[in-house]
């Protein structure tokens, strides 16, 4: 029997497919200003880099469940940053970056074949890791809407790429559904930390959950709040027999973060600082881009939180908008890259260098 590549029932890698408009842009006299990936730009801070630097020599295998400093010291990062009650060190658990953990989710909690609800407008990978397991990918935003028979649900607030924050009682919606059809909920807080005009609470806050964690599990990120893209580090926590099964699983895969990531992501969750002083740099950036935005025609929709603007430009579909800010040296995320409901927007980052977002401002209204 011939082989079926795995790779031949996923759709096309979104960035290949403007690697055109990359081009285009990038032929600007001024250079290219990239604000189509949410990269981080900024330095890792320093104390995180000594961290990494003095676990470099060692030679033994790491511990999948993480080391227990580290475990504890996610714990206390969760309770102080997102008003999370202390949990349990067996309900915490280090991945390989939040993109690895979200890709293999439905894989890992043997769900194949499977109903996975995604949001309308969603992060490709969501339908990605649902498609690598062979399950039915459902697109919705409404609990009362979802497939009763849905195993998996992902969430995502704030929104990437739209910036949108579910509020308490949508949130409790989720839970109530997961209760009722005994569907896993996976809530990708990767920007909780970068709330604007709205407070983004985690679907493991109290106030959602009336302490009950049961089928619920956050995924965080270290890749934002610490600009560690490069390390690749993330967390998974929740229920704590959900967190027990994927340990098991990923001991067998040997899905393992590097034991100097480990030392590296202790100092970065045990530190507030750092944290709080990227925000206030972000929040420098959106402001500019926020000021020239409405001055070149754009509307921005949602945009709450997180690293985005979510833009519309007259009557423009997202691939005729990508092609406007070409001609003038910018590069951005097509909304279809997230999903129909899309088509008509772009994805704006705010992770371009201070220099690089003034010169997009000036560009936008020039």
């Amino acid at each position: 029997m011939a082989r079926t590549p795995l790779g031949s029932h996923l759709p096309d890698f979104p960035w290949d497919t403007i690697a055109d408009v990359r081009e285009r842009a990038a032929s600007h006299e001024g250079g290219l200003i990239d604000l189509s990936v949410g990269g981080p730009v900024d330095p890792v801070a320093p104390s995180i880099q000594l961290a990494l630097s003095e676990a470099a020599a060692a030679p033994g295998y790491p511990q999948t469940a993480g080391t227990p400093e580290l475990r504890r010291t996610i714990v206390g990062a969760l309770e102080r940053r997102f008003g999370i009650p202390r949990l349990n060190e067996k309900s915490v658990l280090p991945v390989i970056g939040l993109k690895e953990a979200v890709a293999w989710l439905p894989t890992l909690l043997g769900l194949r074949g499977d109903t996975v609800v995604i949001p309308e407008v969603a992060y490709p990978t969501y339908e990605v890791g649902a498609l690598m397991a062979d399950c039915t990918v459902v697109r919705c935003d409404n609990p009362s809407e979802a497939p009763r028979d849905a195993a998996l649900v992902f969430v995502n607030s704030p929104s990437n790429p739209t910036g949108g924050v579910l509020s308490v009682e949508q949130m409790r919606e989720w839970v109530a559904f997961a209760r009722e059809t005994g569907a896993i909920i996976a809530s990708d807080e990767c920007y909780l930390y970068l709330g604007w005009s709205a407070e983004p609470v985690s679907i493991l806050h109290p106030s959602v959950t009336d302490g009950d964690n049961t089928g619920l599990l956050a995924l965080h990120s270290l890749s934002k709040t610490s600009n560690l893209a490069s390390y690749r580090a993330g967390t998974i926590s929740g229920d704590e027999a959900l967190v027990q099964e994927l340990l098991e699983v990923r001991k067998h895969a040997g899905l393992i973060v590097p034991g100097p990531i480990q030392a590296a992501m202790v100092a970065a969750l045990g530190d507030d600082l750092h944290e709080k002083m990227q925000r206030s740099v972000y929040a420098q950036r959106r402001l500019t881009l926020l000021q020239a935005l409405p001055e070149a025609g754009f509307t921005v929709d949602d945009s709450d939180a997180g690293l985005y603007l979510w833009c519309r430009r007259e009557a423009m579909s997202s691939r005729e908008t990508l092609d406007w800010l070409a001609e003038r040296g910018i590069l951005a995320a097509p909304g279809d890259f997230y999903g129909p409901a899309g088509a008509h927007h772009v994805r704006i980052s705010l992770t371009a260098t201070d220099e690089r977002i003034a010169e997009a401002a000036a560009r936008l209204v020039s």
